[in-house]
């Protein structure tokens, strides 16, 4: 009798699925491929009206969920910090129609991790993860979709997407690593000493407006804090980026969860009144920074909050790595080193995909060349590993 065949399926709410079963599929570290915060987007509210219509894949194995690849069906690409405006512009000028495509990504989230998800010591890994890719080219073809795009998808991950149809995009992001750190002391002094002074110089600003800046985990962030913040993350996003993604239910909920996803809010306050707040997410191993905002301009509060508290939340509590987001090259004087992200993409007709695959190649040699030449102007000293 011959073994049954992956039967690869889609599904329109992740409410619909058993959370264990997704959770299975992963290793618990990042926050952002939980069924808990995946499906809270989709539950409170923050998908519609931005474009981010799930259709996940799902790989069955005799009736056992074996993979799974998260997917949405997009008609614009506001969310995904990896560029391809110009893509769809040119797509356009051609007399096509870039959108709908398809996109692989966590929505509103530019973090690193795994896209393909299969437990790792699944005999048959490789198989699923390359029938999760084939499904999504074939979800792409059979809707008429310009395209598929997989975001920031982890190192390991890259030889699962070796296709000749597929196309590599490097980027660049700016990191912080912990060098076992016993405190903020001992990471400054890993630094030059202009560097020292500069930091030095920005926390005593901060010190000397007379803020209490208090910090909060999990569920002891209440409603009345989660209201304060979402005020101030709406206020920023509406100045900077349009209409706010994230809603305050779903803040709200995020304090509910269990670890490792929690939630850490720092809120900066002047007497009564609260005039800042920094919101990240706690992995197993890293902290993510993911939003800011602000009533007002507090020199350096920005740098304090959503710099320098968060790598000394990363020192004490052991976390390895901190993510402080996309873009900022500002980051590199504080102590972030450059480290480079990836994207995958297939392209429906050959001469744009070939197009675009020669653009790809001039621009990857321009961020190699910009990854290595900041690599040697870091904060760190010369003697010292950054």
């Amino acid at each position: 009798m011959s073994a049954k065949p992956l039967e690869i399926r889609m599904i329109r709410q992740l409410s619909g699925l058993q959370a264990s079963a997704w959770d299975a599929l992963t290793d618990g570290a990042d926050p952002f491929l939980r069924h808990a915060f995946l499906a809270g987007l989709e539950d409170h509210g923050c998908l519609v009206g931005h474009g981010w219509d799930p259709v996940h894949l799902l790989a069955y194995e005799h009736d056992v969920l074996v993979g799974a690849l998260p997917l949405y069906r997009r008609d614009n690409s506001y969310g995904e910090f990896v560029f391809d405006w110009n893509w769809a512009e040119a797509y356009t000028r051609a007399g096509g129609r870039y959108y709908p495509k398809l996109v692989t990504a966590v929505p509103f989230t530019p973090v690193t991790g795994p896209r393909l998800l299969v437990q790792a010591e699944h005999p048959a890994a490789a198989s699923i993860s390359a029938a999760l890719v084939a499904g999504a080219l074939a979800l792409a073809q059979r809707t008429g979709a310009s395209s598929w795009h997989c975001l920031f998808p982890a190192d390991v991950q890259l030889p699962a997407f070796e296709h000749p149809d597929l196309l590599l995009r490097e980027g660049c992001q700016y990191h912080w690593y912990n060098q076992n750190y016993a405190d903020f002391t001992e990471f400054l002094a890993g630094l030059t000493a202009k560097r020292r002074k500069e930091i030095r110089r920005e926390r005593r600003d901060v010190a000397e407006l007379g803020l209490q800046i208090e910090l909060l985990e999990g569920r002891a962030i209440t409603p009345a804090h989660w209201a304060v913040f979402h005020r101030f993350y709406c206020d920023t996003f509406e100045r900077k980026f349009g209409e706010p993604r994230l809603t305050l239910s779903f803040m709200q909920y995020l304090s509910a969860q269990t670890p490792p996803s929690t939630p850490v809010l720092l809120l900066a306050r002047a007497g009564e009144d609260y005039v800042a707040g920094a919101l990240a997410l706690r992995g197993t191993h890293t902290l993510y920074g993911r939003h800011w905002g602000c009533s007002g301009y507090f020199r350096n509060l920005h740098f304090e909050m959503c710099y320098y508290r968060f790598i000394e939340y990363s020192i004490t509590h052991g976390l390895q790595h901190f993510d402080a987001g996309a873009q900022g090259e500002h980051k590199v004087a504080r102590g972030f080193v450059p480290v480079k992200t990836w994207s995958v993409h297939w392209l429906r007709e050959p001469s744009f995909r070939q197009a675009v695959a020669e653009f790809l190649r001039r621009e990857t040699l321009a961020i190699d060349h910009y990854v290595d030449t900041v690599a040697e102007h870091t904060a760190y000293r010369a003697d010292i590993d950054g």
